[in-house]
């Protein structure tokens, strides 16, 4: 299937100014498919529908998995 990934056109979600920094990229396919994968493995692609990713772009842009990075309460000694 990598000659068909190669055809993608996928931009890279970083804002890195280096070409060759790891990040998430995003490519639209045929129809309404959306495709993600890591930089540094092409290979393993994602594929989702245009509805669903616009409701998960929604849901980061709402802070809705704010609590995925945030670091936990510290336990005083």
């Amino acid at each position: 299937m990598s000659g068909a990934w190669d055809r993608l056109t996928w931009v890279r979600a970083t804002d890195d100014p280096d070409p060759e920094a790891e990040c998430i990229e995003i490519a639209e396919g045929e129809g309404d498919l959306v495709h993600l994968r890591q930089s540094d493995d092409p290979e393993n692609v994602v594929t989702t529908t245009q509805a669903k990713w616009h409701a998960f772009v929604l849901g980061v842009r709402n802070n809705e998995f704010d609590h995925f990075v945030e670091e936990p309460p510290r336990a005083d000694p």
